[in-house]
């Protein structure tokens, strides 16, 4: 899969491109990176690529003109995929999303914005996707993008073990259950007798039972969109019930 990024900060893209499970499956070739700099498309003496706001206000706003010439170059190159920016006003990013981006599309342009903004005229006809993060606010698109390449790049097949990657919290609809290792007792803390039982089937349901006490005490919307998607058994519910989770439906 092939990223290419239009940022003013490409050194901030050594975080998944050298480090970890990213930079293995990018040496295996699952992936690639390239950078592009706008400001190597400005031609005045100081390499302008943002000017005041029309109508007054604070701070500066990314120009659309940089912004195309860069991304007509990344074109040229070969990459006719996605544009994703990134803003507190886009989409939600979710697992569901994620696995969508890995499994259908071979290349992504991501569109990194600085300081307030980007030109709207750029937005509305290069754009297809804005993405966010979360309801706070950063100082710019590189990390949203480190992030989304990060999660998708997970996905890839190879890159990960495939029961690793099909165990992660949201990949069952519900948040991953507690993990320990060794030693079995720390600071006068134990490991659940359970894990250490070697019984397969109790040890699925404690973990079972923790994924879905921890999902609904920390993200309850989540158990209820597990209900509805049909994702939680007789025996889940039940759990549940015991709680005090109430069923939405009804049931």
């Amino acid at each position: 899969m092939r990223f290419d990024v239009i940022t003013l900060f490409p050194e901030i893209f050594a975080t998944v491109a050298d480090c970890g499970i990213t930079a293995r499956a990018r040496k295996r070739g699952l992936w690639s990176l390239n950078c592009w700099n706008p400001r190597d498309t400005a031609t005045d003496l100081h390499r302008t690529i943002d000017d005041r706001p029309f109508g007054g206000g604070p701070g500066m706003v990314m120009m659309a003109e940089p912004l195309a010439q860069t991304l007509d170059a990344v074109r040229a190159s070969g990459n006719r995929g996605r544009v994703v920016s990134f803003a507190p006003n886009g989409a939600r990013l979710t697992d569901k999303r994620v696995r969508e981006l890995a499994a259908e599309a071979d290349s992504l342009v991501l569109i990194c914005g600085r300081y307030e903004g980007i030109d709207e005229r750029f937005l509305s006809t290069e754009v297809d996707e804005v993405i966010s993060l979360g309801d706070f606010v950063l100082s710019g698109g590189e990390l949203p993008a480190c992030a989304l390449i990060d999660a998708v790049v997970r996905q890839l097949p190879g890159a990960i073990k495939d029961l690793s990657a099909s165990d992660e919290s949201f990949a069952t609809g519900l948040l991953d259950a507690p993990h320990y290792t060794r030693p079995e007792v720390w600071r006068g803390m134990a490991v659940p007798d359970v894990l250490l039982s070697g019984h397969h089937k109790n040890i699925a349901r404690w973990t079972r039972e923790k994924s879905l006490e921890l999902t609904l005490r920390t993200r309850p919307e989540l158990v209820n969109i597990a209900d509805s998607s049909g994702l939680l058994s007789r025996e889940d519910m039940k759990f549940l019930r015991g709680l005090g989770w109430k069923n939405p439906s009804g049931k």
